[in-house]
């Protein structure tokens, strides 16, 4: 029996691996570490909302857009004495006018296009099995083509009759966006005095005088733009339109319109696009009409860019074509077809502003010389002379 006043001996102590680590986080760190997990979260939530918000910015950036082009077409209607929401109203009047009579003249003339392409396919066949068998006595060749054209029309008309209720919800969404871009730009363009007057109010002095300057160089880039393609549109809208009623095709009024309207408002392809429609059309028809549309829209096509164009743009807008296929290229990427057709009018503007702000100083021709020495180049005369006489004035 052991004896209570007996002494127990101390345990020795516990051995740990990790003594010089403390065993609970510091009050600092679980705080660091909510914080961090908290502001994760937060740019989780926000990036959804920007996301879901991606289209409404875009209508915002076309309404934008809208509102430069017409500005100065409404800034000269105020001129003249008319008020600025009137005159507003009258250029948007004007406008859906313009684009409702391209789009139906257009459209009636590709539906008659279809459909005649649609009535006229059995004749084509046949014409083959008539050329096949007088040519080469092959008898027949198109009667499995002809039976799978009637049944696949048969298909396909009704594929047409079961898409009917999604295409019209798609056109109810496509109008539905047009008509609040075309109300954003109203507004925009109507009240543009007091939104410029709002923004210049939130910020100093000195710094209004920057951004009104970006304001006004936008809205004269932009407008330019507009211009420059208007004037070129109209331009290659008669040409056409006279040499396709020469030529005989089909609707060319239609046709024009489309080559000329095609051609300058949509970048990079829109040349393409706009002479693959009468050259088909015109091929159809006869294949002589389509090889002469295409030399028409071929000729014309280069006299325009060596004769029209650098006259009536560089009154409105100077762009490298370099600079303007890329920013074509960077808007694609970003904004996709709505990114393309706003590049120009943007870099545009970025040059202007790049131009009337960045430092500039002067070129050293002796360096130049210098450099074009070693890479073998022999200056010219003139460059010589003046290089020589440079010399001798550090010299003197």
């Amino acid at each position: 029996m052991s004896n209570p006043n007996e002494k127990i001996p101390d345990k020795p102590p516990v051995q740990r691996v990790f003594s010089g680590i403390p065993t609970a986080l510091p009050g600092w760190a679980v705080k660091a570490l909510l914080a961090f997990l908290g502001g994760l979260a937060s740019l989780w939530y926000l990036r959804g909302i920007l996301a879901s918000l991606r289209s409404l910015f875009l209508i915002l950036l076309v309404a934008m857009f809208l509102s430069f082009a017409l500005e100065p077409a409404v800034h000269r209607l105020e001129r003249l004495g008319l008020r600025r929401g009137l005159g507003t109203a009258l250029v948007f009047l004007v406008g859906m006018a313009a684009l409702g009579g391209f789009g139906t003249l257009v459209g009636t003339m590709l539906a008659e296009q279809v459909t005649a392409f649609s009535e006229n396919v059995p004749s084509y066949l046949r014409d083959i099995d008539t050329f096949l068998e007088d040519t080469f006595g092959i008898s027949g060749a198109t009667a499995d083509l002809r039976a799978e054209y009637d049944d696949g029309l048969a298909r396909w008309l009704g594929a047409v009759a079961d898409d009917m209720a999604r295409f019209g919800t798609t056109i109810v969404n496509v109008l539905f966006q047009i008509f609040t871009v075309g109300l954003f730009a109203f507004y925009m363009l109507a009240e543009g005095p007091t939104l410029r007057r709002t923004v210049c109010s939130l910020l100093p002095q000195h710094r209004q005088t920057a951004v009104l300057g970006v304001w006004d160089l936008a809205i004269s880039k932009t407008g330019g733009y507009i211009l420059s393609r208007t004037v070129l549109a109209v331009a290659s809208t008669i040409v056409h339109w006279v040499a396709f009623e020469v030529i005989g095709l089909p609707s060319p009024l239609a046709l024009a319109l489309w080559v000329g309207v095609m051609s300058q408002f949509v970048p990079v392809v829109g040349t393409y696009i706009a002479g693959s429609v009468p050259m088909v059309i015109g091929l159809l028809e006869e294949p002589v009409h389509g090889l002469w549309a295409l030399v028409v829209i071929a000729v014309y096509q280069q006299v325009e860019n060596y004769l029209f164009a650098p006259r009536i743009t560089s009154q409105t807008m100077q762009l490298h074509a370099a600079v303007a296929f890329g920013s074509v290229i960077a808007g694609a990427a970003i904004l996709g077809v709505v990114g393309a057709l706003l590049a120009l009018p943007a870099a545009a503007t970025v040059q202007a502003i790049v131009s009337s702000t960045a430092p500039r100083h002067e070129v050293a021709e002796d360096l130049l010389d210098q450099s074009r020495e070693r890479r073998g180049r022999r200056q010219p005369p003139e460059r010589q002379t003046i290089a020589e006489t440079d010399t001798e004035d550090r010299e003197t």
